[in-house]
């Protein structure tokens, strides 16, 4: 029996009051495949080391930029196998950009960057590198999406007709980033969040979603942006139609104005032999509806799942699974694809189709795009640069 130790992880962003800096730290910490060890959280340098000892870390190892991290970790023999970056949009390309060059591997929020030409650019660099980088759209972690995904590769609803996806949140709906909240402020910021407003921000996980489970590829699109909350600088709802190759259509609708919508990802997709359709506020479930058939309900944990949604399952049907084991997935996914990189081997089944820098690309490029449509005075039809 090989007894293998857990990858060293850093972290930059995340820190005090970061909600997603705890989202990925609890994720990486549930399988014991990874163990924090370094980070640069805050950009603070005396808050970041006071949140870093109260996590337990070395002080040597809380540093007080990521510039700094990086100068560190390099110059020790147990240096971090990878880096997490938990920070707002604009920072990840020069982030990821200095980690890559510097050697580390990186675990990326998403969007992958803030523009397209730096999407281009970081993937282009990952690639000719060698190093690994992952991008984190959780709904890619869940069991029963990856079940959806290859019911629909074998084959069992037939050619995919229609995809309707959707990210319906509320906690937008008014102007929350006029009254001190900080996560707010830096959505609606054109030069921190990116072009894209909801479509960026929950849109691109939407979008990211149908791909995956369909395995369709994007055509072009249409789309419709809005801004309801008045004096607000981006979209906060969205609709954009999609042509993929080979004449399957989707509907894709993002907002952060839906009032009554906690987290309300939902994806339906229809073939010429079935449907599927999956809810992320009931994730242990599938429903499944063959033509002339009965609408049956496919539960977590069973015996007869695909191989892909087993492997991400860790408890029995009836005892609920959701978020953060998907996100745990996804971290589980990235550590077996470095392990097996490093080893010259192709990764088990928990690394594969997993998030990676092209994915990220790809979400970037079609955000771009549906701005430019929606932005056009002339709707019209746009093929993302990456698809």
């Amino acid at each position: 029996m090989t007894i293998e130790r857990p990858l060293r992880l850093g972290m930059i962003g995340g820190g005090q009051g970061a909600y997603i800096g705890n989202i990925h730290r609890l994720a990486a910490r549930l399988d014991g495949k990874w163990l924090l060890v370094a980070g640069a959280f805050d950009v603070d340098p005396e808050r970041g080391r006071a949140f870093a000892i109260n996590e337990g870390l070395d002080p040597a190892r809380s540093y007080g930029s990521y510039q700094d991290l990086i100068a560190g970790e390099a110059a020790r023999e147990d240096r971090v196998d990878a880096v997490a970056i938990c920070t707002p949009n604009f920072t990840h390309y020069p982030i990821a950009k200095a980690l890559i060059e510097a050697g580390f591997d990186v675990i990326c929020e998403k969007p992958l960057t803030a523009t397209l030409e730096d999407a281009i650019a970081l993937e282009k660099l990952s690639r000719e590198s060698g190093r690994f980088v992952g991008v984190t759209y959780t709904y890619s972690g869940y069991p029963m999406v990856h079940e959806a995904r290859a019911r629909v590769a074998a084959g069992e609803i037939g050619e995919v007709r229609t995809v309707q996806v959707e990210y319906p949140l509320e906690w937008m709906a008014t102007a929350i980033e006029q009254q001190g909240n900080a996560q707010a402020a830096w959505r609606t910021d054109p030069k921190k969040n990116g072009r894209g407003g909801s479509i960026g921000d929950i849109g691109t996980h939407a979008y990211h979603l149908a791909g995956f489970v369909t395995g369709l590829k994007l055509q072009s699109l249409t789309a419709d942006l809005a801004t309801f909350v008045v004096g607000r600088a981006l979209d906060d709802n969205a609709h954009v139609m999609m042509r993929y190759e080979g004449g399957a259509r989707g509907l894709l609708w993002s907002s952060q104005v839906a009032l009554g919508n906690s987290n309300g990802v939902r994806l339906r997709v229809f073939g010429a032999t079935g449907s599927l359709q999956w809810f992320q506020e009931q994730p242990n479930e599938l429903v499944y509806t063959p033509l002339n058939g009965r609408v049956q309900t496919i539960k977590r944990g069973a015996d007869d799942l695909s191989e892909d949604a087993k492997v991400r399952t860790r408890t029995p049907p009836g005892h609920p699974e959701g978020y953060l084991e998907a996100f745990a997935n996804l971290y589980a996914g990235f550590a077996e694809a470095i392990r097996a990189r490093k080893a010259g081997r192709e990764p088990g089944a928990i690394g594969r189709n997993i998030p990676l820098a092209y994915d990220g690309l790809k979400g970037v490029a079609f955000v771009e795009a549906v701005v430019d449509s929606a932005e056009s005075t002339d709707p019209r039809w746009i093929t993302p640069v990456a698809v």
